[in-house]
C-alpha cells in the first residue's frame, strides 16, 4: 500500500483520476494496525479504486485540513472531492460498499 506525505496528497490523491480512498493513521494507533490487514485485502480486490495510507505525525497539516482528529479515519476521494468519511475501526464490508458506490 503506497503511503503519501502532505507535499504528494494533492498529486496523488486530488488529482488522481479514479477514486481514492485514504487512511490516516499513526503508527502507534492499535486500532490501525487491526486495519492494516483488511486494507491490504481490499486493495487487491478492488484495482480501480487507489488505497493509500498518510501517517498523521508527518502530514499534520494535511490531517488539520481535513478534520481529521482521530486515527484511524478513512476519506473517500473522487474527483479531488471528499465524498464519505468513516473513523475508528471499520467492518471490511462497511469500506468495500462505499467503494462500490465510488467505481
Amino acid at each position: 500500500m503506497q503511503n503519501v506525505s502532505g507535499e504528494d496528497f494533492e498529486k496523488e490523491v486530488l488529482q488522481h483520476e479514479s477514486a481514492v480512498l485514504v487512511e490516516f493513521y499513526s503508527d502507534s494507533c492499535v486500532p490501525c494496525k487491526r486495519m492494516s490487514p483488511i486494507m491490504a485485502e481490499l486493495e487487491e480486490e478492488y484495482r480501480e479504486i487507489k488505497i493509500v495510507k498518510l501517517n498523521v505525525n508527518f502530514g499534520a497539516e494535511t490531517a488539520q485540513k481535513y478534520g481529521v482528529l482521530s486515527s484511524p479515519t478513512f476519506l473517500f476521494f473522487k474527483n479531488g472531492d471528499e465524498v464519505k468519511r468513516l473513523r475508528g475501526i471499520v467492518a471490511k464490508d462497511d469500506l468495500a460498499d462505499i467503494i462500490e458506490e465510488l467505481i
